[in-house]
This record gives structure tokens, C-alpha cells and sequence, in this order.
């Protein structure tokens, strides 16, 4: 990966560094066949991977699943932007940290940690990061979704979770998570709902037509959600379904 960002970046840059005779951005071939990055090249790897973070937390984590049913709560309690947005993506990092939390200490015992301390070259590290990532994401991948991005991708069935490719991995995981999500909210929709019906079907028989009944239902069901600890009652329930605290 590095390799390939590094060369698209000398790509887009044809020969300005060497024209200028700036030695910016180079590459040095080592005597036992390695590659030297200079700080200039290092630099810009590390900022160009820093842009796709964000994307990476979201495809390759717990954190969709979270923050979709976060929102469907705040919006089956009809609380409008209370919480707002910056306090339940606070809550689905946090609480995206806490459930991968065994996944990235496994992360870090057996690739991070030994790389750092020179135990292992770079490449035998990322091979090894990649499959305990992946061991998280196929465990919570349904296998039909993981079927059908195989189909169409052209592949045999794989024989060991190894052989999957992240390229197929990667949509299949997601289109899980978003199912799984939407399944969640559903539920969790399905008693503010009833409360919703209930409380506009006593308002027009007793023919106050004039009082919105999202008005009247929204301290109802506020009320109810504190009095079952609601906020307790979801992120642990969440946390629940890959399994953490099982």
C-alpha cells in the first residue's frame, strides 16, 4: 500500500523534484533489496492516509451500526436535534473504541507491538493487522451478503477467511452493518410508535383537534425512556450484538 501511494504520488509529479535537482522525494534501493523512503515522501504517505482514516472507521469498524441507530432513537423520540449530532457521534466513537476494544489489543500484540519493537518486517505485520481485522468483520458479515459481492466478483467460494479479499469484504461488511442497523431501529421505533397512535387517537376522540399530538406524546415518551434507562438499555444492547460482555 505504501508502495502503490507512493508511486501515484511520483506519478502526478513527473521529474520536478529531480529537475530542480531537490532531493525532496526519493527512493533508495537497499543492499539487501529494501526500499528507503525519504521524510519529504514519508510525509506526504502519512497525511494522504490520514484523509482516508475516517473512511476506514467507518467501513471497517462498528461504528455504522452505532451511529444509525443512534439516530433513529433521537428520531423515534421526536427530540429533533436533542442530542445534537456532535454529542452521538461522540457517544458511537466511544462506544465504537469500546466494542473494537479486544479486536485492536489482539491488533497490537501480535502486529503493531512486535513491528514497533523490530520483531517483524513491515509486510508480515500488515499481513498479520489485516487478518485479525478481517476475522472481526467476516464473524459479523451475514453469509449471504458475503456470497453475493463473491458472485459479483467473479470468485470461487473461499476456502479460509485469509483468501477473502477486503475489496469484496469491505461492501459485504457494510450492506450487513446497514441491515443489521435498519433491524435495530425498527424495533426500537416500534414502541414510541405505539405511544404516537395512542396518545393522537385520545386527542381526537376527546376532539382536541388543535393540540398537536407530538406535542403531548414527546414528554410520554421521554418520561418512559428515562424511567426503563433507555440510553443504558441501547449502547448496551448494541454492544451486546458483536458479542462484548456475552
Amino acid at each position: 500500500m505504501m508502495r502503490l501511494i507512493l508511486t501515484l504520488l511520483l506519478l502526478s509529479m513527473p521529474g520536478v523534484a529531480v529537475a530542480q535537482g531537490l532531493p525532496a522525494l526519493t527512493l533508495t534501493e537497499g543492499a539487501d533489496g529494501g526500499t528507503t523512503y525519504s521524510l519529504s515522501l514519508q510525509i506526504v504517505a502519512l497525511m494522504t492516509a490520514l484523509t482516508v482514516l475516517p473512511s476506514i472507521v467507518l467501513g471497517m469498524t462498528a461504528f455504522t451500526r452505532i451511529i444509525i441507530v443512534l439516530s433513529i432513537l433521537r428520531q423515534a423520540l421526536g427530540t429533533q436535534q436533542t442530542p445534537p449530532n456532535q454529542v452521538l457521534v461522540a457517544l458511537a466513537l466511544f462506544m465504537t473504541f469500546f466494542v473494537m476494544q479486544p479486536t485492536m489489543t489482539r491488533f497490537y500484540d501480535e502486529a503493531m507491538g512486535p513491528y514497533l519493537d523490530g520483531q517483524l518486517p513491515a509486510d508480515q505485520a500488515i499481513t498479520i493487522g489485516t487478518g485479525i481485522i478481517k476475522g472481526f468483520m467476516i464473524e459479523n458479515t451475514r453469509a449471504n451478503d458475503l456470497m453475493m459481492f463473491q458472485q459479483l466478483a467473479g470468485d470461487e467460494a473461499y476456502a479460509e477467511q485469509a483468501d477473502v479479499p477486503l475489496s469484496v469484504l469491505l461492501p459485504a461488511f457494510m450492506t450487513s452493518e446497514l441491515k443489521t442497523a435498519f433491524q435495530i431501529g425498527f424495533l426500537i421505533f416500534l414502541p414510541f410508535l405505539v405511544i404516537d397512535m395512542v396518545v393522537a387517537s385520545i386527542l381526537m376522540a376527546l376532539g382536541m383537534m388543535m393540540l398537536s399530538p407530538m406535542l403531548v406524546s414527546l414528554p410520554i415518551k421521554l418520561l418512559l425512556f428515562v424511567l426503563v434507562d433507555g440510553w443504558a438499555l441501547t449502547v448496551g444492547s448494541l454492544a451486546a450484538t458483536y458479542g462484548v460482555g456475552g
